[in-house]
């Protein structure tokens, strides 16, 4: 198809009068299919009711731009367009926006060019073919995919926020979708069993909320621990979750698998690309070194959620303690159970002690069976350790290291006091999805590289 003939296709449409936005879509892709036989564009409008844009551009399965279309002669510059016209350009790094005959170019957010290949007179499309040529080289130079590296732990954590956030505008409006439909779609059942597991009166935007910013930083720690910088994948992403932490592995496994929601895998699939073009270990390294931080991994979650959301920061109080104030107070409440409890292993005590606990149990009169209240005596272990607000699980953290101090040149017993003595006593409370996702990591992981094997899937944190 030529860019003449694709414009005496609209106009035949658009002088009928009954003629929409989605008339003219199967044209406008045919035509980008003709100026780049090598890709495939798609237009799904499954999709596109839940906020996706109308047409993803791939070549050899990798997305490589996206159009958004509206009505001919719509106003491009529109308030009414402004909030969407954002959301894309904060999440989608290659981007047009079309009134199938007036083209703006947008990279990583930021205008580039327009060009129109015809206007609109007297109720008629008037061609102008003095654009023809440069419409092409236009579309053919919007298809170029540059390997561009993310070396800045800003831009690194600006692009997360992005497509985070257009994620969870998707993924809330799929929800809607599927509510408005009565169906039980796959995100439908992942959020009917967070219900069940965490939070019992989530609604569909605070899921969302919570989902996007899981998946987004679940990849960035997987992507961190990657050893094969040259590959990423959403398999890869899954197979490093940890069996400690059920849900997030479920999640995880879903996103890997072909069964992945339709209206989700190009955002996902961008994410993909965005760490594929990301060092994140040297990232994290250069940024660890400018934050003093031992643990950049985990602090980074700072920097992302202020790109994400600056008001959830806020109001979730998402401010680290540094890491010299951690390591005073957990050697200080180490040093106080020596000195002032009598415990002379410290954080690191393994004595126990009974409490009784109100219990249920059925008892039968007259062939009747009722409820009744007991008291139970339960064996705990004398020293609990509990983070109310246990953010990505830096203090935990430390009170492992610290403890495994103790077990130098002893790794041989170690991974049975971790599963008998240790993670029993480790609690943390979080509000945060995100965070309470990386706190199970980054506990998995640390345990790990302390030696530890475990022998079941004991969760790490409750």
């Amino acid at each position: 198809m030529t860019i003449q003939q694709y414009l005496t296709k609209i106009e035949t449409l658009y002088k009928t009068g009954n003629a929409r936005e989605h008339s003219y879509r199967g044209d406008l892709q045919n035509l980008i299919m003709a100026i780049l036989p090598d890709v495939l564009v798609t237009n799904e409008p499954a999709r596109v009711d839940c906020g996706a844009p109308d047409y993803v551009l791939t070549r050899k399965d990798v997305p490589i731009g996206y159009i958004e279309a509206k009505d001919i002669g719509i106003d491009l510059g529109s308030k009414t367009l402004k909030e969407q016209f954002d959301r894309y350009k904060s999440g989608l790094s290659n981007l047009i926006f079309t009134d199938y005959l007036d083209f703006h170019f947008y990279k990583d957010g930021e205008f580039v060019t327009k060009i129109a290949i015809a206007k609109i007179e007297n109720n008629s499309i008037i061609p102008i073919p003095e654009s023809f040529n440069q419409f092409s080289e236009l579309i053919k130079n919007f298809a170029l995919t540059v390997s561009q590296t993310i070396k800045s732990p800003t831009s690194l954590a600006r692009m997360m926020a992005g497509k985070a956030k257009l994620m969870a505008d998707v993924i809330e409006k799929s929800l809607n979708f599927d509510d408005q439909e009565g169906k039980r779609s796959t995100i439908k059942s992942q959020m009917l069993s967070f219900q069940q597991m965490l939070i019992h009166d989530i609604d569909n935007k605070s899921f969302a909320d919570i989902y996007s910013q899981t998946i987004a930083y679940g990849m960035f720690a997987a992507r961190y621990h990657d050893p094969t910088l040259p590959t990423f994948s959403r398999i890869e992403a899954s197979q490093l979750i940890p069996k400690s932490n059920p849900f997030l592995r479920k999640l995880f496994q879903d996103i890997a698998g072909y069964d992945l929601d339709i209206r989700l895998t190009w955002i996902v699939d961008e994410l993909v690309n965005i760490f594929l073009a990301s060092d994140v270990a040297t990232i994290m390294k250069n940024f660890g070194k400018s934050t003093k931080q031992e643990d950049p991994v985990v602090h980074f979650y700072e920097t992302f959620l202020g790109e994400y959301n600056p008001a959830l920061r806020k109001a979730r109080g998402v401010w680290y303690t540094p890491q010299p104030v951690v390591n005073f107070i957990v050697r200080a409440v180490d040093d106080i159970l020596k000195t002032e409890f009598d415990l002379p292993q410290g954080l690191a005590d393994t004595s126990k002690i009974k409490i009784k606990k109100t219990g249920f149990t059925k008892a039968t009169a007259d062939k009747r069976s009722k409820i009744k209240e007991v008291e139970v005596e339960h064996e705990v272990h004398k020293v609990q350790i509990l983070d109310p607000a246990t953010g990505t699980g830096t203090f935990l953290a430390e009170v492992v290291k610290h403890i495994h101090k103790k077990f130098e040149g002893q790794q041989g017993i170690w991974s049975k006091y971790v599963t008998n003595d240790l993670i029993p006593r480790l609690n943390g409370f979080e509000l945060l999805m995100a965070s309470y996702a990386m706190a199970h990591l980054k506990m998995d992981m640390l345990l790990t590289e302390t030696g530890y094997k475990p022998t079941d899937d004991q969760r790490q944190t409750v």
